[in-house]
């Protein structure tokens, strides 16, 4: 029996050669009935990671830094949830939603002085993986910047970046309801994977207001440079921009079709249902 064992004890899984093509977990082989002891210290090592993307705090000093060095004309403008540290903010979603009463002054402006509305508020939020907004909220706002600076369509007047400590998605409504602002892009740290603990998520919403659902925003997920691109996630983001503006709507009304050409074929007269 031990004659037929492979020299390193490990029995290999057919599906090893798909792992070139993905991060998921397959073709791992075995050793008797245990997984290799390689391949268990990855899955605990990139559980570690998940664990510190959730509970490390967000450098803001850092990312305020890195925005600065893009050339803004306005420093970003710091707020904080309700949720007073993290253990609150995993423990109480709902005050991750709300602002606190002092960020909620900063942002807020006299009856007297009405703040003219604003095409577009850009929330950054810690979310649950700081990691995903030190590395990637930075360069792919560059990204975007520049797309929205030469976008031939549209003028875009945009409020001051805003960063957010202890926030949820849905802070993003009261903010850009705060700043007058017609839509809001947060763009928020996604709950970490076992594959992917750096992952920016970037959620849409047209006129934001406190207690809006998610069934009123558009998401575009993993955006990371193993992921979704931050040239393709501008150019989606763009897109949807644009119809937002035009259709003044955002969410399950306003439908993705920036990959049609990808999913829309037409075979004997018959257009794919998913989309028609």
């Amino acid at each position: 029996m031990t004659d037929n064992l492979p020299s390193n004890g490990v029995t290999a899984n057919p599906w090893r050669r798909l792992r070139e093509f993905t991060d998921a977990r397959i073709g791992l082989g075995r050793a008797g009935i245990s997984l290799p002891t390689d391949r268990l210290l990855e899955f605990q090592l990139a559980h570690a990671r998940a664990q510190d993307a959730v509970h490390l705090p967000l450098d803001v000093d850092d990312l305020c830094h890195q925005l600065a060095e893009m050339g803004g004309d306005v420093p970003p403008v710091v707020v904080h949830s309700r949720a007073v540290d993290r253990m609150t903010y995993l423990q109480r979603p709902d005050w991750g939603r709300r602002l606190d009463e002092a960020s909620r002054e900063r942002l807020s402006h006299s009856e007297d002085t009405p703040q003219a509305p604003y095409d577009l508020a850009i929330v950054i939020v810690d979310g649950l993986s700081s990691r995903a907004i030190q590395q990637n909220a930075a360069p792919f706002l560059d990204a975007l910047l520049n797309a929205l600076d030469n976008d031939p369509q549209h003028d875009w007047h945009l409020a001051p970046v805003t960063v957010v400590e202890q926030g949820r998605v849905a802070i993003g409504d009261e903010i850009g309801e705060l700043l007058n602002a017609r839509a809001v892009l947060v763009m928020i740290g996604e709950r970490p994977g076992l594959s992917s603990p750096d992952s920016l998520g970037l959620y849409l919403t047209w006129a934001p207001k406190v207690g809006l659902t998610d069934a009123y925003r558009n998401c575009i997920s993993n955006v990371r440079p193993a992921g979704l691109t931050y040239p393709e996630a501008s150019r989606r983001l763009l897109y949807l921009l644009r119809e937002s503006r035009q259709k003044q709507l955002s969410g399950v009304q306003l439908k993705d079709r920036t990959q049609d050409d990808v999913i829309d074929h037409q075979a004997d007269g018959i257009h794919n249902f998913l989309i028609s």
